[in-house]
């Protein structure tokens, strides 16, 4: 039988409205927290708002792969540790922001269309806190259902497991195996979520979605930016592991509208690591100058190089890019004058039996820095590194 978060299913609207007016009553009182205040995102604000003379702080997410194997004992109960892991980060950290920097779900092995579901319990954790957060796409967010060989009976029909009666699809459209698609999961999330900045991306770039850019304004107010932070859509799943040249031209024109001096820093977010990090990796081990704990495997790297790391490398504003994707690499290497860092493993859906956690990012206003380590599971941190002065 096929497992799905009904708690959320069944109290989403109730808890969605409950969340926009907690946040806006804790907005009008002065809320003094640590986190910084945002107003709900809109077409007009993309900017979040630091708190004045304290950090911004950021907790990368990388790999959750929630709903594996969702029709085994072993998926679901992975789903539940992926959840305690982000739990402790977010406890010990107590991040102004949230990355979730793709394959959030392992969509291959959801046989229904709604894998939002299982969207919706992954980002749970974070919204449960009022934190804002913001998502890109990986390659198995909207990858195509794969028959599991164990389902064909011996006349070779596979036998249907469809959803429980409570599912929000029913009859033919419960048992769809077609998954749920990269402007379907982006607009749910989108629309359901007061405190999600994600965004669709320009149309012209579509069936590439998650591309756009959010900015960190100072406490003085949106006309201050601190930092911009770049969205890209790597690819895979549903088309090639590639960022296109029309992405990097995207990128090329939005960062000289915005930012034509290159005064602001920026700072670059996708999911699946280009070529350029296989010239930086390190062979054996970790040493100087980079700096992670694991370096367990090879970079599987994006499929071609189009020209946004061409930009990226000549623009001295962009200071570092995260990605996700190698479950067992964590680190962080220079590679001219910027860095090139992977996240940390967060879920424990996918491959590999590394210990899991985070990557933080903490950017401070006067004078600017950007600084990172790894949040594990177990409360440890290591691997500190200052990306930028």
């Amino acid at each position: 039988m096929v497992r799905f978060p009904s708690p959320l299913k069944m109290m989403f609207s109730i808890a969605r409205f409950s969340l926009y007016f907690q946040f806006v009553f804790l907005s009008l009182q002065g809320f003094d927290d640590h986190r910084v205040l945002a107003l709900p995102k809109t077409s007009e604000n993309s900017s979040l708002q630091m708190r004045p003379g304290v950090p911004f702080k950021i907790a990368l997410f990388a790999d959750l792969h929630f709903g594996e194997a969702e029709s085994t004992d072993w998926g679901p109960g992975q789903d539940v540790n992926s959840t305690r892991v982000m739990n402790t980060v977010l406890d010990d950290e107590t991040p102004d922001f949230v990355i979730y920097l793709g394959d959030v779900i392992t969509a291959n092995n959801i046989l229904i269309a709604n894998a939002s579901l299982y969207w919706d319990q992954a980002i749970s954790p974070t919204k449960s806190r009022c934190i804002p957060w913001a998502s890109v796409f990986g390659n198995h967010d909207d990858a195509l259902f794969e028959w599991p060989m164990e389902w064909f009976s011996a006349p070779g029909i596979p036998r249907l497991i469809c959803p429980e009666a409570n599912s929000t699809h029913s009859g033919a459209e419960a048992c769809s195996f077609r998954g749920t698609h990269r402007l379907e999961l982006m607009k749910h999330e989108i629309d359901h979520n007061a405190l999600s900045f994600s965004k669709n991306g320009p149309k012209e770039l579509w069936p590439s979605v998650s591309n756009y850019v959010l900015q960190v304004s100072s406490s003085d107010g949106p006309k201050s930016p601190v930092v911009y932070l770049y969205f890209l859509d790597s690819g895979g799943g549903s088309y090639p592991e590639v960022i296109s040249s029309a992405q990097a031209d995207w990128f090329q024109h939005k960062s000289e509208e915005i930012n034509p001096d290159s005064r602001v820093p920026e700072l670059i977010f996708w999911h699946i690591p280009s070529q350029a990090y296989k010239k930086v990796a390190p062979w054996f081990g970790i040493h100087q100058p980079c700096v992670g704990l694991i370096n367990k495997e090879g970079v599987a790297a994006q499929e071609a190089e189009l020209g946004i790391m061409k930009l990226l490398t000549k623009r001295p504003s962009v200071k570092a890019i995260f990605v996700g994707h190698n479950h067992g690499l964590d680190w962080c290497c220079p590679s001219e004058k910027l860095w090139l860092c992977f996240a940390r493993h967060t879920g424990y859906g996918g491959y590999g039996d590394w210990a899991r956690g985070a990557r933080i990012l903490e950017i401070t206003q006067k004078p600017f820095s950007v600084k990172s380590w790894i949040r594990m599971e177990d409360n440890v941190v290591h691997s500190r590194v200052v990306l930028s002065p």
